[in-house]
């Protein structure tokens, strides 16, 4: 049986710059910056990969029963939330479907959902639990890589033919991640279906002695930068090195807008930034997050679809993206392609192929991007994987 929770207020803080979501003084002001949360749209998208008529055990309304609704499936309510909902309500509706059967609980969230998911279930073991990503901060390797390989998991786990793996839950503190203290605390174990390429990794830190070759990567990309355009630097360690060689201070984790060697727009929000690319020719500046392989859809949803769009072919037709990192960054991945998920098909087609990665001063490597969007939703099944009753 399938359980689906969703927190309302996913990711809301993301498009608006605010380096997450939790708390409702950071969710008024996320909204008063135009932003909105795209958790119940993320969940659909995951829940359409099913059989339409499918039962799912959820929570009344937003908290999932809507999302169901709208993907054509049958919601069968047993949990009620309070209004506004809270992450204790996510820790209740997780006991509630496990102790209506569900064995799979599917939840549209961050890594605070997850935290909330874990609480819940911690004194009830053998319930299975698959994030639908739709957080701003995704650091635990319990998500799948987008929604709609959630739903193919989903399928494949339903059709009894994927293992499960004990996998972490972490989060961080988001005042200390705003003032780039990246810390992630272990907050309990989950059993997750898992499928290489389909489920994603934890985020690897960057060791301190590869820090000087992320440094050497940045001053690769800022010497590329050009007059006249206006250079939009992401999160990441080794965008904060682009800036210091360029002797700016950037924000810790924003998205900062560089014009001729000036800061002209700092910690940006998703309007924003489509109000400074409308001013001139502009490009985005992104990293590899170590480990999981993404370079857009984890911490850096300001730069999102709309935004994307808008910087069309960049500055003389060389692509939207700027993309930058050390090249141990691309060996730790064995292999697997760069990842992205801006939650728009078309976005994400556009983007996909191969990317020129600046690694050096002078030294780059064309290297494959996917989008998990665009997968199959359905898993073949391979031998001998079965999950545990």
């Amino acid at each position: 049986m399938l359980g689906l929770i969703v927190n309302p207020v996913a990711g809301v803080g993301g498009p608006a710059g605010l380096a997450g979501s939790d708390g409702a003084e950071v969710q008024r002001h996320a909204l008063s910056r135009g932003a909105s949360a795209r958790a119940a749209e993320r969940a659909t998208l995951a829940l359409e990969a099913l059989p339409a008529g499918t039962a799912v055990l959820t929570a009344a309304g937003a908290m999932g029963e809507d999302a169901v609704r709208a993907a054509g499936l049958e919601p069968r309510v047993v949990y009620l939330p309070g209004t506004p909902t809270t992450p204790a309500d996510t820790a209740a509706a997780a006991v509630a479907l496990a102790e209506a059967g569900a064995t799979l609980i599917l939840f549209a969230g961050g890594d605070g959902t997850a935290r909330d998911v874990a609480t819940g279930l911690d004194e009830l073991h053998g319930t299975a639990v698959l994030g639908i990503p739709a957080g701003v901060k995704m650091y635990s390797p319990v998500f799948a890589v987008s929604p709609r390989a959630a739903g193919g998991l989903t399928a494949a786990w339903l059709a009894g033919i994927l293992p499960v793996e004990q996998r972490e839950v972490l989060d961080i503190d988001e005042q200390a991640l705003r003032h780039a203290r990246v810390e992630p605390q272990l907050h309990g174990m989950l059993a997750v279906p898992y499928r290489a390429g389909r489920t994603q990794a934890r985020k690897s830190p960057t060791p301190a002695s590869e820090r000087d070759a992320a440094a050497n990567a940045a001053r690769g990309a800022a010497l590329r930068f050009r007059p006249g355009v206006r250079y939009l630097l992401g999160p990441g360690g080794t965008m904060a090195e682009a800036a210091r060689a360029l002797g700016l201070d950037k924000s810790p984790l924003g998205v900062d807008v560089v014009l001729d060697g000036r800061l002209v727009r700092r910690a940006a929000s998703e309007q924003e930034l489509l109000d400074e690319i409308s001013r001139g020719p502009a490009q985005a500046v992104v990293t590899v997050i170590g480990g999981q392989g993404f370079l857009l859809g984890r911490g850096n949803q300001q730069l999102s679809a709309r935004v994307l769009r808008a910087l069309g072919a960049g500055p003389d037709g060389t692509g939207p993206l700027l993309v930058v990192a050390p090249e141990s960054k691309l060996i730790e991945l064995r292999g697997r392609p760069l990842l992205v998920d801006t939650g728009d098909p078309e976005v994400d087609a556009r983007l996909a192929g191969f990317v020129r990665v600046i690694t050096a001063p002078g030294a780059s490597s064309f290297y494959p991007v996917h989008a998990p969007e665009l997968a199959d939703h359905a898993l073949p099944e391979p031998e001998g994987e079965r999950h545990a009753p």
